[in-house]
C-alpha cells in the first residue's frame, strides 16, 4: 500500500477506537497480528487488541488521543500522540481516582494486505502512574534547574 494509505489507515484506527468503535479492529487488524509490546495479561492477535481497548476504556471512559505526528515509510507507519482521560473506572487493579491523566505514546505498525499485522508501542506508563498518585515522582521531578 502507498504510504499515504497507511497514514490514513492509522488515523482511522486511532479515531475510531477513541470513539469506542471496536468493530474497526476486525476490519483493520489481522487476526494473527503480533504485538511486540503487549500490556500485562493481553491475549494475542486481534482479540488482544480488543482487550486492550476494553481495558483502557473501562478505566478511562473519556479517553481521547490527539495525533501529533504521523510518518510512514514502506510498510510501516508511526504515530506519536498525546492521550488524555479521566480515571473513573478500575484500571489494571487500580481503583478509580477521578484524576485526569495526559500520556505520551508512540506506536509503530506494520501494514500487510491492508491490515495491521505487527505493532510496537511505547507508552509513558510511569508518568501515568505518577499522575494517578500510585507511584511517587522521583526526587526533584518537576523542579526547575537552579539558575
Amino acid at each position: 500500500m502507498p504510504t499515504e494509505d497507511n497514514k490514513t489507515l492509522a488515523r482511522r484506527f486511532m479515531e475510531e477506537t477513541d470513539k469506542g468503535n471496536l468493530d474497526v479492529i476486525d476490519e483493520l487488524i489481522a487476526k494473527d497480528s503480533v504485538d511486540h509490546t503487549p500490556m500485562p495479561g493481553q491475549p494475542p492477535g486481534a482479540e488482544g487488541v480488543k482487550w486492550v481497548f476494553r481495558t483502557l476504556k473501562g478505566g478511562f471512559p473519556d479517553m481521547k488521543g490527539t495525533i501529533q505526528d504521523i510518518v510512514a515509510e514502506g510498510d510501516r507507519v508511526a504515530v506519536r500522540r498525546l492521550t488524555r482521560g479521566t480515571h473513573t473506572g478500575e484500571f489494571m487493579g487500580i481503583p478509580p481516582t477521578g484524576k485526569t491523566v495526559e500520556v505520551e505514546e508512540i506506536h509503530i505498525m506494520r501494514v500487510k494486505n491492508g491490515k495491521f499485522s505487527e505493532h510496537w508501542g511505547i507508552v509513558d506508563a510511569p508518568s501515568m502512574m505518577m499522575q494517578l498518585g500510585v507511584m511517587p515522582a522521583p526526587p526533584g521531578a518537576g523542579n526547575a534547574p537552579p539558575a
